[in-house]
C-alpha cells in the first residue's frame, strides 16, 4: 500500500464538494463503486484523460491490484478510496459527479438482504443526490435476475432507462470491461447492460423513508 500510496485518499469527506479543486486538470468527476482489480478502472481513465475518476473498493487486497495496475501503466487520473458505498453522500456533494459505474456487484439473492445490493432504493435515491439532472449510472452484471430486479427499482424510484440489454456482446465485444467480464465472454456467458439518467422525476434522499422491500429474493424476480 505504502507503494501507491499517492493514489489512496484517506479522507474523502474533506474534499467533500471541491475534488475537482483538489486535483485540477479535470472537467468532470466519475465515480465506480467496487473497482475489484482495477482493469475496468484504467482503461476508463486512460480513455477519459480529463476525468477524475474516484473507485471505492471495500476489499483492501483487491484494491491494492488496482492500484499498482493504474500506477504500472501511468494513469494519473484516478484515485481510490477504501470505502463502502453507504457513506457516498459523507464523501461527494449534491451534483459533484456526474456519473456511476456499478460493475458486476454482490447480488445479495436472499429478501432479507435484498437492501444491501447496490440498486436498492436506498442506494439509489443516494445516488440521485450526488448526480446532477442528466447525471448517470452504468450497470453490467451477469446475473439477469439481479438485473431484471434492479430495472424494477430504477423505474419505481423515478430514473430514465436506456441502452437496456441482456446480451451486451451479442455482435463482439462492446466497450471496455472489467476482469471478470473477460472471463465471461470468453466463456459465453451474456452480460446485462443499462444505463439510468437522473431526471426531476428521480427520488433523492429529500424524499424521506424509501419503501420497504418485500418477497425481494432474486428468484422472485423471475417470477418463481
Amino acid at each position: 500500500m505504502q507503494a501507491v500510496s499517492e493514489l489512496l485518499v484517506t479522507d474523502g469527506a474533506a474534499l467533500r464538494g471541491r475534488w475537482l479543486d483538489a486535483f485540477p486538470g479535470h472537467t468532470r468527476l466519475e465515480l465506480e463503486l467496487g473497482c475489484g482489480k482495477g482493469r475496468f478502472t484504467a482503461d476508463t481513465a486512460a480513455a477519459e484523460p480529463d476525468t477524475l475518476l474516484v473507485a471505492l473498493e471495500k476489499v483492501p487486497d483487491a484494491m491494492i491490484l488496482a492500484m499498482e495496475r493504474v500506477r504500472d501503466r501511468g494513469i494519473t487520473n484516478v484515485r481510490f478510496m477504501d470505502m463502502d458505498a453507504a457513506h457516498l453522500n459523507e464523501l461527494f456533494a449534491p451534483g459533484e459527479a456526474s456519473r456511476i459505474y456499478i460493475n458486476f456487484c454482490d447480488p445479495w439473492p436472499k429478501s432479507r438482504d435484498a437492501k444491501f445490493r447496490l440498486t436498492a432504493p436506498n442506494f439509489l435515491r443516494s445516488y440521485a443526490s450526488v448526480l446532477p439532472l442528466g447525471g448517470q449510472i452504468c450497470l453490467k452484471t451477469d446475473n439477469t435476475p439481479l438485473f431484471t430486479w434492479s430495472l424494477e427499482q430504477l423505474t419505481a424510484e423515478g430514473w430514465a432507462l436506456s441502452e437496456v440489454t441482456n446480451d451486451l456482446h451479442a455482435n463482439g465485444a462492446q466497450g471496455v470491461m472489467t476482469d471478470y467480464e473477460t472471463k465471461f465472454y470468453a466463456e459465453g456467458l451474456k452480460i446485462n447492460r443499462l444505463v439510468a439518467t437522473r431526471t426531476e422525476a428521480t427520488k433523492t434522499t429529500a424524499d424521506g423513508q424509501v419503501p420497504r422491500l418485500h418477497n425481494s429474493a432474486l428468484s422472485d424476480a423471475r417470477g418463481c
